[in-house]
C-alpha cells in the first residue's frame, strides 16, 4: 500500500539521524514532484505526527542561556556558528513537514503541500551543505551543545495553523533573513569561500521560505475575511512576545511579502532594553 503525503511527513519526523532524516527527505520531496508532473498526485491522506521529532542522541540540547558563547573571528567560533546553522536547518526540515502532516483537517490547495514539500526538500539540502561544511573543518554536528527551545514555536501552535505560519515562517526564517548577511561577512572575513557559498544558496532560498509563510497566511485570512496585519500582530503577542527585533533586513522581507507594517509595530512594543 502506497503511503500519502502525510504518512511521508510523519515518516521524517520520526527519523532520528540528521542524515538518513535528511535522505528520507529528498526521497520523499523527488515522489511528490514527480507525482504533480504526471498529474497524479499522491494522495495527502492524514496522519499522527509527535509532538516533537525524533532526534540524535547528539547535541546536548540546553536552554538557551547556557549554551556557550564564543568569539565569531576564531576558528572555534566560526565553527560553533556553523554548528547553530545545522542545528536550525535541521529543525526546520521537521518544521516543514510537520505542517505537512499536522494540518490535513484544513483543507488546503495542492499548493500548500507543494510550497512546504519543496521547503522541506531545500532545508535538507542547507543542512547537508553545512554538515559537508562542518566536518571539511574538522567537526560534525552533534560536536557542541545547542539550543534546546527551537521546536517551542511547533508545540506552541500544534493546533492553530495560521499561529504556526506567523511564527515560523515570517518570525523565525525572517530573522534568518536579518542575521545572514553578518555570517556570511565573517566567513568572507576568514576567506572560507566554501563556507560562503553554502550561506548564499541558503540566504537566497530561505526569501522563498519566508514568502510562502506570507502568502498562505494571507490566503487563510482572505479566506476568513480577517485583516492579515492585525492578525499577525495578534498571533505574534500569543505565541511569540518579543519575536521580531531589529535590525531588519526590509529589503528581503519585502521580497518576501512582508512589509515593514507588519514587524516595525511589534518591534516598537519592546521594552526599551530589548529594542
Amino acid at each position: 500500500m502506497s503511503l500519502t503525503l502525510a504518512q511521508m511527513a510523519e515518516a521524517v519526523l520520526r527519523t532520528a539521524d540528521g542524515r538518513e532524516k535528511t535522505a528520507l527527505s529528498h526521497r520523499y520531496a523527488e515522489m511528490w514532484r514527480e507525482s504533480r508532473s504526471a498529474g497524479t498526485p499522491i494522495e495527502i491522506g492524514t496522519a499522527s505526527p509527535p509532538l516533537q521529532p525524533s532526534r540524535p542522541e547528539k547535541p546536548e540540547l540546553l536552554n538557551p542561556r547556557d549554551v556557550p558563547k564564543r568569539k565569531p573571528g576564531s576558528p572555534e567560533g566560526r565553527i560553533a556558528i556553523l554548528h547553530a546553522i545545522a542545528h536550525i536547518e535541521l529543525n526546520a526540515v521537521d518544521l516543514h513537514w510537520d505542517i505537512v502532516a499536522r494540518f490535513t483537517d484544513i483543507d488546503m490547495p495542492l499548493g500548500f503541500y507543494d510550497d512546504w514539500v519543496k521547503s522541506a526538500d531545500e532545508e535538507s539540502k542547507h543542512f547537508n551543505l553545512v554538515c559537508d561544511r562542518l566536518e571539511a573543518l574538522g567537526s560534525f554536528y552533534g560536536a557542541l551543545p545547542a539550543h534546546a527551545g527551537m521546536w517551542r514555536a511547533a508545540e506552541d501552535t500544534v493546533d492553530d495553523i495560521m499561529g504556526r505560519l506567523a511564527v515560523v515562517p515570517m518570525v523565525l526564517e525572517a530573522r534568518g533573513l536579518d542575521v545572514t548577511p553578518g555570517m556570511i561577512k565573517i566567513f568572507t572575513q576568514a576567506k572560507d569561500k566554501e563556507t560562503v557559498a553554502a550561506l548564499d544558496v541558503i540566504y537566497a532560498e530561505e526569501v522563498g521560505h519566508v514568502a510562502y509563510g506570507a502568502k498562505w497566511f494571507n490566503f487563510l485570512c482572505g479566506r476568513q475575511g480577517i485583516d492579515p496585519k492585525d492578525e499577525f500582530h495578534a498571533l505574534v503577542r500569543r505565541y511569540f512576545p518579543g519575536g521580531t527585533k531589529p535590525p531588519f533586513n526590509e529589503e528581503k522581507r519585502a521580497e518576501a511579502g512582508m512589509p515593514p507594517d507588519f514587524y516595525w509595530p511589534l518591534a516598537d512594543e519592546l521594552p526599551p532594553a530589548w529594542a
